[in-house]
């Protein structure tokens, strides 16, 4: 018998954020909010989530902020 299990981290996009000026590449844009979580499967299928923290992320680069 085997058990097929992971461990990852699961983004989900929550919409627009605020117009933030990005620290990284300096371009003034809305920013996308993201709650990112880190979740344990088996079988993939999600069994328990952990950790879970609301983020800004820059549009152009990519950069995260937290909120």
């Amino acid at each position: 018998m085997f058990f097929l299990f992971g461990f990852g981290t699961k983004q989900r996009e929550l919409g627009p954020g605020e117009v933030r000026t990005c620290p990284t590449c300096g371009n003034t844009t809305t920013w996308a909010r993201v709650r990112e979580s880190r979740q344990l499967t088996v079988f993939f299928v999600p069994v328990a989530r952990w950790g879970r923290r609301d983020l800004e992320v820059c549009t152009v680069c990519g950069t995260a902020v937290g909120v």
